[in-house]
């Protein structure tokens, strides 16, 4: 043991379980901590520009090049972002199993490469892009339709990027968190910390991203604009690189805790079976005939165990998941309708406003993580200041919030819509200021805040050790698992509410209901909160010092 893992006395002994990139012991002193951090913050800050570069613009480039309707456009980009957040549990569990957290990170990066790269060549090559006849107008749904061939060529560069963040999510994330010690009470707290400005690096490459790309999509062109973040990501991956002799290796299992796990749930779910018709004599024989098998396989079960008490935090987060879905889809498609001048030659790109909900995140995590956590750590006495649900639940009444704002606003421009006579005009420019979707923008980032990286620590840290990479999985899923609720709750209320007149989710959107959408997911929400405290309060953590 290393003398209690204090910090100052375990300098000259090796870390326990970590190693170098040749696989020599490693010691505090010399790696990993806030140098190594640094590089992994630098690599998020490129992937997330590159990767929203695409996602936060991609309704636009759907219902305009291609063609597709608002439902259909909807429907589309939910699909690939619920696959791209729910890839990361085949990315975790061969990260986890075979490839390691390094790698695998190197694998992403790669295949970032070639879905951007694909995806700016289907943009700028003749025989790969779809006709220009919609350039003229880009509200409009086009007449021209792509061939399959072209359709095919841009799905399948749109899913290797989903395919890429499958590895990239869970695993940047914990091979970042690898290089605090967990038993080191000073590296544990910079842990804490770390998460924190891995998302303020995260919001730092989004709003660059939605700023920049997004007026070059709309202004310039779509080639440069999806080839920019290939360029980023071949950077990222030098810099990547550069601090590979930094890095705190974890020193993989020679099972697959996978397959182990795999075999205890399956112990579990057949155990009563097999033990109906035995004694409690002869199990007890059996027990002390075996005692090292029957003590690994106890700790085996409680490992299990520890994976199913997380779902059900899990499944009553996937509401947030489905709000969370809203933000790069009619968000977007409703400030195209409004006056987005700020003078008369600058027109601000509707994708553009996501940069407020990541401006608010970086605005609001410093004071998180150097105000309040502080004040909350000596009222509390816990290292975090509040606990990780505490968190998790704040940010769920933080998109309620957020739910029940954008209700009202689209009611609003509805309304503005009816008063001037433009219900059948929806190419016409609604007057109506941008900055009436600016606070809503606002709260999502602010709930992101306290929800996301409340979720991403809870299920890095509530894991086992050797599944942490599943854990960071678990937490993307949510989003994932929500998105493609969204885009079936979507799928089923256009068909409902198109039978009897007007869908909900109308190509003209003065003629909507996105305002009913909003109020029922502010219900949904509302629902998951009280469910999320109920269970909440009868969760008990792995470490000690974190009490609900």
């Amino acid at each position: 043991m290393e003398a209690e893992h204090h910090p100052l006395l375990g300098e000259s002994e090796p870390l326990i379980g970590f190693v170098d990139y040749r696989g020599r012991p490693v010691h505090r002193s010399s790696s990993g901590g806030w140098p190594s951090g640094l590089f992994l913050l630098g690599l998020e800050l490129a992937t997330r520009f590159a990767y929203y570069g695409v996602s936060s613009n991609l309704i636009t480039y759907l219902t305009g090049p291609l063609g597709r309707s608002n439902a259909e456009a909807a429907a589309a980009t939910n699909a690939w972002s619920g696959f791209a957040y729910v890839m990361p549990l085949v990315g975790a569990a061969l990260a986890d199993s075979w490839l390691g957290r390094f790698r695998a990170i190197i694998l992403a990066t790669v295949l970032y490469i070639l879905g951007f790269g694909m995806l700016s060549l289907s943009a700028m090559l003749p025989f790969l892009k779809p006709s220009d006849c919609s350039s003229s107008n880009p509200n409009s749904s086009s007449t021209c339709v792509p061939s399959a061939f072209q359709l095919a060529f841009f799905f399948v560069s749109l899913y290797l990027v989903a395919i890429a963040q499958g590895f990239d999510k869970p695993c940047s994330l914990a091979f970042g968190a690898d290089q605090f010690d967990q038993d080191d009470l000073i590296e544990c707290a910079s842990r804490s910390s770390f998460f924190n400005w891995w998302y303020f690096a995260m919001s730092m490459g989004i709003t660059i991203s939605v700023l920049v790309l997004s007026y070059i999509q709309d202004n310039v062109g779509w080639g440069l604009g999806f080839g920019m973040p290939c360029i980023i990501m071949i950077l990222a991956l030098i810099l990547f690189l550069i601090g590979t002799k930094t890095y705190r290796f974890y020193v993989m299992e020679k099972d697959s805790p996978f397959v182990r796990i795999g075999k205890t749930f399956f112990y579990l779910a057949t155990s009563r079976w097999r033990n109906k018709n035995r004694t409690p004599t002869t199990m007890e024989l059996d027990q002390e005939s075996q005692p090292d098998k029957s003590l690994t396989k106890i700790e085996e079960i409680e490992e299990a165990k520890s994976i199913l008490r997380l779902l059900p935090i899990w499944a009553t987060s996937l509401v947030y998941g489905m709000v969370f879905a809203q933000l790069t889809t009619f968000f977007t498609k409703t400030t195209r309708t409004l006056n987005r001048h700020l003078s008369s030659s600058l027109l601000v790109p509707p994708a553009a406003l996501q940069s407020f909900g990541t401006i608010a995140i970086i605005v609001f995590i410093p004071i998180y993580d150097r105000i309040i956590v502080p004040i909350a750590r000596k009222i509390s006495k816990n290292p975090r200041g509040i606990t990780m649900l505490q968190r998790v639940g704040g940010g769920m009444a933080i998109s309620l919030a957020c739910m029940v704002v954008s209700a009202l606003v689209e009611m609003k421009r509805l309304e503005t819509a009816r008063e001037y006579g433009l219900i059948d005009q929806p190419d016409s420019t609604i007057p109506m200021s941008l900055w009436w979707v600016v606070p809503q923008y606002v709260l999502i980032g602010m709930a992101d805040v306290f929800t996301v990286v409340g979720l991403q620590e809870f299920f890095y840290d509530q894991i086992p050790d050797s599944l942490r990479s599943l854990g960071l999985a678990l937490y993307a899923s949510i989003i994932g698992v929500g998105a493609y609720l969204s885009s079936i709750l979507i799928s089923v209320l256009d068909k409902i509410t198109s039978r009897n007149g007007e869908s909900w989710f109308s190509n003209n959107l003065n003629k909507a209901h996105l305002d009913y959408f909003y109020w029922l997911l502010a219900g949904l929400s509302a629902l998951e909160l009280g469910l999320f405290i109920y269970i909440s309060q009868g969760f008990v953590y792995k470490k000690k010092f974190n009490v609900l």
